[in-house]
């Protein structure tokens, strides 16, 4: 029985590995794919990534072999060494990839006979093969990590407190510039030195140095696994995994969980965190007020990737206060992965989240969450407890069912079409309080 995903929250792999490539510096691609599949992802990116699309030859601005029918039949290795060669002369960059797509990856056409020439004389060029067909936006991106560590960042002599940080999706993860300086901004105030790979501070001369790293840090419960067990395997680099910090209770935890995997001093990483906390409860101090007296405890309802989904429902329950009563994970999972998002999730505090949803299609999602919303108002004897006023944090796709709902909403997860984004991000401390800012502002800018 073949099924679909309607109004899914990812593209295909191709799409999160030119997002991926996109965002590393310096660097081009070259696709090796018919004329459709470049601008079908720049035109999702536009429309689902906060109007965030290009960048440097990125989105319609990519150099690509644009295969036909001919090299259908006859193989398109030709065109793409034309290709390849063009690009070198005309573009400028650090470092070039090469993506491939369904078509070229389904003919069989041999990418390697002649990326590795061209490496093996000094060129900086790599290929990752990124059929659309072997998974989501999300296996794109990691994908082209792999790449890089296979074939980019070579082994060196370790450098103490130089740490890689993994797990946050570049565009895919809307939030990605602010959420990867967030991290890096905490890890900075334990006094290391941080490989984020994807900002505007990071150079490939320094993801170069990836492999001289005393630790890596995996801040995701899907993402960024294989690429740490690759580094452990190449470059013998230990590496630990502490979900996205959203948050003073969340950034707490992170900050003892990768001290203590350094061996940095205790009362250091306490001394820190306490700090943090100050300037956390004072900043939130004079909103607490207003909070009470206007009632802006809500039920809630969260949507979104597995990093989002575990992370802000947290930081809802412990942080902030309000009450999430359901949470759709949006990711494809295996059964390991579910089991271990259930467990995180159920951690947190007992019956407080009652309804844990898999799945990416849009309605389904929103069929099982209003179900489960109506079944609230049924009356016990004279009495009932509805989830009311409600909320819903997820993306643009949820709009309909918040509205339905009668409930407010904040876009944070893929796709976001209703909200421009530049280096907003909602890690550590400061993104906590970021958060607080975006949810109070969506329940009462009516008023």
């Amino acid at each position: 029985m073949s099924s679909f995903i309607e109004r899914p929250r990812f593209t295909c792999a191709l799409g999160g590995a030119l997002a991926t490539v996109t965002a590393l510096p310096r660097t081009v691609h070259i696709l090796h794919a018919p004329p459709g599949c470049a601008g079908n992802t720049a035109w999702t990116q536009a429309g689902g990534c906060g109007l965030q699309v290009g960048g440097y030859c990125g989105g319609l601005s990519i150099p690509a072999s644009n295969v036909q029918e001919r090299e259908v039949i006859f193989g398109g290795t030709e065109r793409l060494e034309e290709q390849v060669e063009h690009t070198l002369q005309v573009m400028d960059a650090e470092l070039y990839v090469v993506l491939t797509s369904c078509v070229t990856e389904i003919i069989g056409d041999d990418v390697a006979s002649i990326v590795n020439p061209l490496r093996d004389r000094g060129v900086a060029i790599i290929a990752a093969e990124t059929g659309g067909f072997k998974g989501n936006s999300y296996l794109g991106y990691e994908l082209v990590v792999e790449s890089l560590l296979k074939n980019y960042i070579p082994p060196a002599t370790p450098k103490k407190g130089l740490v890689n940080l993994w797990g946050i999706a570049p565009y895919f993860d809307v939030f990605w510039r602010g959420n990867l300086e967030g991290v890096r901004t905490l890890l900075g105030k334990l006094g290391l030195e941080v490989n984020t790979f994807f900002t505007a501070d990071d150079s490939l001369e320094s993801i170069r140095q990836a492999g001289a790293a005393e630790l890596n840090i995996v801040v995701s419960e899907t993402l960024g696994w294989r690429a740490a067990e690759l580094s452990l395997e190449k470059h013998n680099i230990p590496y630990i995994v502490s979900p996205l910090p959203i948050g003073p209770s969340a950034s707490d935890e992170f900050l003892s969980t990768v001290g203590t995997a350094l061996g940095l001093d205790h009362q250091f990483v306490e001394a820190v965190i306490a700090e943090e906390n100050r300037y956390y409860f004072q900043l939130l101090e004079p909103i607490t007020d207003c909070f009470n007296d206007m009632d802006l405890q809500r039920y809630a309802a969260v949507i979104g990737d597995a990093n989002y989904a575990v992370a802000i429902t947290r930081f809802l329950v412990e942080d902030l206060g309000w009450l999430p009563k359901a949470v759709a994970i949006t990711d494809v999972l295996d059964d390991d992965q579910q089991r271990r998002l259930i467990a995180r999730i159920a951690g947190f505090k007992p019956d407080v989240c009652q309804k844990i949803i898999f799945s990416g299609d849009t309605t389904q999602i929103a069929g099982e969450m209003k179900a489960y919303w109506e079944r609230s108002q049924v009356k016990t004897g004279k009495y009932s407890n509805p989830f009311t006023p409600a909320f819903i944090i997820g993306s643009s796709l949820d709009r309909p069912l918040a509205a339905e709902l009668g409930a407010g909403h904040l876009t944070v997860s893929f796709p976001v079409a209703n909200r421009a984004v530049l280096d907003r991000g909602y890690t550590g401390y400061r993104g906590g309080l970021r958060l607080i800012e975006d949810l109070i502002s969506a329940i009462i800018v009516n008023r």
